[in-house]
C-alpha cells in the first residue's frame, strides 16, 4: 500500500522521508492517546473543577490534528532557502501546519501555568500575546527566502524574553493563595519551560533558518520539544495540583443559573458579598403587576433602594447585605 509521499507527494526538493513519516505517526499516537485519557479525566473531575483539564484537552487535540496532517505529508509548502546545503539548491518544506498548532497551544500553556500563581489577568494576557507574537514572527521568517527572515527572529526572541521574565520574575512574586506548594510547584514548572522554549529558537535557526538540519531532523527535534512540552510537562502539572481546592485559585462561573440559580434565587457562593434575594422576590413582583428585578440585589453592583411610589415595589422585603466573603465557583 502506498504511504503518505506517494499519495501526497513531496512540492519541495528538500522535503520529509519515509523515516520522518513513521516518527511523526509515533507522535500523532502519543498526542491522540493523552487526548483520550485527558477527555475521560475530563469527565471525571466533578464540575466546577475542570478548568486546567479543559485547556490540556484543547492543547492534544490540537496537536493530535497537527501531526496528523504532518503524517501525512500535508500542511506543508516550498519555500526558497537563503543557505544551500547537502546539494540541495531550490527549496525547503515548510509546515506551516506546525505555527497553526503553537499559535493556538503556547498562549494556552501560558495561561494554564499563569492562572496558578496570582499574576494579573492583564499580566496573563500580555503574556499569551507575547507568545502569539512569537509564533507569528516564526511563521513569517520561515516563509521569506531573504536574509530578512533574521529580523523576524530577532523579533520572536525579544518576545520569547519578555514570557520568561514574566513567568520566572513577575509572576513567582505575586501572592498565591492557594499556598506554598502550588508555588515551588509553579517555580519548578516556569524554570522546565524556559529551559525548553529556549530549544525552540535553537531549532529553527538550524532548520527553517540556516537549513543545516533536513527536514526529518527538523521533525525529530521539534516533535521531541513537542512531547515534552506537550503530555509530560501538563500532565506532570496537573497531576501536581489533584489535592488543591480550586476555590482557593478565585475562579468565578458568569453562568446564570451559577449566579442564580434555576428559579432566578441569587447562590449565596456565587454572589460577592453573600447576601441572597428570595426566590418569591421576582414572582412577587409580576404578580402584583410591577416591572421585576427594580431595586433587586445585583452581585456586582450591591443592594439598591427600593423607593415608594407610582412605580414602587410593593410587598417586598430586601435583606441587608452581608459582609464580603470569598467568591468562587465553576469555570
Amino acid at each position: 500500500m502506498a504511504g503518505p509521499l506517494a499519495n501526497n507527494p513531496p512540492n519541495a526538493d528538500r522535503h520529509i522521508t519515509n523515516g520522518a513519516i513513521a516518527w511523526l505517526w509515533v507522535v500523532f499516537s502519543f498526542f491522540f492517546i493523552s487526548t483520550l485519557l485527558m477527555l475521560a479525566w475530563h469527565f471525571i473531575k466533578p464540575r466546577g473543577t475542570r478548568f486546567f483539564h479543559n485547556i490540556a484537552l484543547i492543547i492534544f487535540a490540537t496537536s493530535s490534528l497537527a501531526y496528523f496532517s504532518m503524517a501525512s505529508n500535508l500542511g506543508a509548502t516550498p519555500v526558497r532557502v537563503e543557505f544551500e546545503h547537502a546539494g540541495f539548491s531550490q527549496t525547503r518544506q515548510i509546515f506551516y501546519v506546525r505555527y497553526i498548532q503553537w499559535f493556538i497551544n503556547f498562549p494556552l500553556i501560558l495561561i494554564m501555568l499563569l492562572s496558578a500563581s496570582g499574576l494579573a489577568l492583564s499580566d496573563i494576557l500580555t503574556t499569551a500575546f507575547m507568545a502569539w507574537f512569537a509564533v507569528v514572527s516564526g511563521l513569517v521568517g520561515a516563509l521569506v527566502a531573504s536574509s530578512y527572515k533574521w529580523g523576524y527572529f530577532v523579533m520572536a526572541i525579544l518576545a520569547l524574553m519578555y514570557i520568561w521574565a514574566s513567568i520566572n520574575g513577575h509572576a513567582r512574586r505575586t501572592t498565591f493563595h492557594a499556598g506554598d506548594g502550588v508555588r515551588s510547584g509553579f517555580i519548578r514548572g516556569a524554570g522546565f519551560l524556559t529551559v525548553f522554549t529556549l530549544m525552540y529558537p535553537l531549532v529553527w535557526g538550524l532548520s527553517e533558518g540556516g537549513n543545516v538540519l533536513s527536514p526529518t531532523g527538523e521533525m525529530v527535534w521539534y516533535g521531541i520539544l513537542d512531547l515534552i512540552l506537550g503530555p509530560l510537562f501538563i500532565f506532570y502539572f496537573i497531576f501536581g495540583l489533584r489535592s488543591v481546592d480550586y476555590e482557593t485559585f478565585g475562579f468565578r462561573s458568569n453562568k446564570y443559573t451559577d449566579m442564580y440559580g434555576p428559579q432566578g434565587a441569587v447562590n449565596h457562593s456565587a454572589t460577592s458579598n453573600g447576601a441572597a434575594i428570595p426566590a418569591s422576590t421576582t414572582s412577587g413582583a409580576a404578580a402584583a403587576g410591577h416591572t421585576p428585578g427594580a431595586g433587586v440585589h445585583h452581585p456586582e453592583m450591591g443592594t439598591a433602594s427600593v423607593a415608594h411610589g407610582n412605580n414602587a415595589l410593593h410587598g417586598v422585603t430586601m435583606p441587608e447585605p452581608a459582609g464580603p466573603t470569598t467568591a468562587s465557583s465553576a469555570v
